[in-house]
C-alpha cells in the first residue's frame, strides 16, 4: 500500500514570481525523483477550468462577492474530488499553483468577506484537508504590481487598485502568523537565486524525509 503523496501549494500576490517559481519547484521534486502531478486554482480539471473563466474575464455585469467565493469553492470541489485527492491517495505528490489560502486573501483580505464564512466552505468543501507545505512568495505590493503591468492584458482581479492588493499581503501574513508550520515566507523582492535559494532550504527537509533509508523497500 502506497504512501500517501505530499500537498505542496505556491501562493502569493500578483507579480511575485509564481509560475518561475513553481516550474522551479517541479524540477526539485523531479530530480528527487518523486512522482508528482502540477494542477492550478482555480482550474486543474476541465470543469474547473470553465469556472476559472467565469472568474477572471473581465464583463459588463458585475459579479456578486458572494457568487465570486461559492465560485471558487465550487471549482475547488470539482479539483479535488477529480484530481488532487486521487493523487495523493496514490502516493504522487501535488503541487498547486494557489489553494484555499489565495481565497482567504484575496476573497478574505481584498473583497473583505468573513474569514468565518470562508471558513464554513472550507470545511464544507475539503473536510481537514490542507498543503503540508506552502511557499508563500512575498514582496511590497508595489513591485509586485510593477512586474504584473508588463504583461499586457489584465484579468478581473489585475484590474483591482493598489488597496485590494495591500489587503491580499496583508491576509497573507496573517495566516502565517495563524499556521507558521505550514507556511515557508520566501522574499520574492530578491534576486531569483536568492528567491530559489530559499525554495530550496524549504523544501529539503520534505525531499530528505522521503527518501527510503537503505534495506527498505
Amino acid at each position: 500500500m502506497s504512501h500517501r503523496g505530499k500537498f505542496i501549494t505556491v501562493e502569493g500576490s500578483e507579480g511575485v514570481g509564481k509560475s518561475t517559481n513553481l516550474d522551479f519547484v517541479a524540477r526539485q521534486l523531479q530530480a528527487a525523483g518523486i512522482d508528482f502531478v502540477v494542477t492550478r486554482e482555480p482550474g486543474g480539471t476541465p470543469l474547473a477550468e470553465d469556472i476559472r473563466q467565469l472568474l477572471l474575464t473581465p464583463r459588463d455585469e458585475a459579479m456578486s462577492e458572494l457568487t465570486e467565493l461559492l465560485l471558487v469553492f465550487a471549482a475547488r470541489a470539482q479539483h479535488l474530488s477529480e484530481k488532487i485527492e486521487p493523487a495523493l491517495a496514490a502516493g504522487n505528490w501535488v503541487l498547486c499553483d494557489r489553494f484555499t489560502d489565495a481565497t482567504f486573501a484575496y476573497q478574505g483580505g481584498g473583497r473583505q468577506m468573513s474569514d468565518v464564512v470562508i471558513g464554513q466552505l472550507q470545511s464544507l468543501v475539503q473536510g481537514d484537508l490542507r498543503p503540508d507545505l506552502t511557499l508563500l512568495l512575498d514582496a511590497p505590493v508595489e513591485v509586485g504590481m510593477q512586474r504584473a503591468s508588463r504583461r499586457g492584458d489584465l484579468d478581473r482581479f489585475e484590474r483591482e487598485e493598489l488597496d485590494f492588493f495591500e489587503r491580499v499581503r496583508q491576509a497573507y501574513l496573517s495566516q502565517v502568523e495563524r499556521e507558521p508550520g505550514r507556511f515557508a515566507v520566501i522574499d520574492a523582492s530578491q534576486s531569483l537565486t536568492s528567491v530559489q535559494g530559499q525554495i530550496v532550504d524549504a523544501l529539503t527537509p520534505y525531499l530528505s524525509a522521503n527518501r527510503t533509508p537503505t534495506g527498505e523497500s
